[in-house]
């Protein structure tokens, strides 16, 4: 389901073809993903986009999955997790998106199962 971009979601975002391209799947797919939970999209103006911080070159970042099933199993929803995903943490330093791009994804994942329960 996509959501209105969060105030905390300041990044890029590509649209749906982009992310096809950058991931060399078709269009169906990444809507495919979105569904299964393995990316999160939202809404920009008439747009659905997906955060360029999702992806690591030509494929999704390593724990992203993960994090968000934790996160949705625990109750929150997509405009929730979105938002913490992108707001910054003075204990990580930075936001979670930028630990599980730098390859901390099983503490991000921690503190998303901590927060969930």
């Amino acid at each position: 389901m996509s959501e209105t971009l969060p105030a905390a979601v300041t990044e890029e975002t590509l649209t749906v073809s982009e992310v096809a391209s950058r991931l060399s799947i078709p269009p169906s797919r990444v809507h495919q993903l979105v569904r299964e939970g393995q990316l999160l999209s939202l809404k920009d103006g008439g747009d659905i986009v997906v955060p360029a911080a999702f992806l690591d070159g030509n494929d999704v970042v390593r724990g992203l999955a993960g994090t968000i099933s934790v996160l949705r199993d625990g109750g929150y929803d997509d405009r929730e997790i979105l938002t913490w995903l992108f707001t910054e943490d003075e204990s990580l330093p930075g936001s979670p998106i930028g630990a599980i791009g730098a390859g901390r994804h099983k503490e991000v994942k921690r503190r998303a199962q901590a927060m969930a329960f």
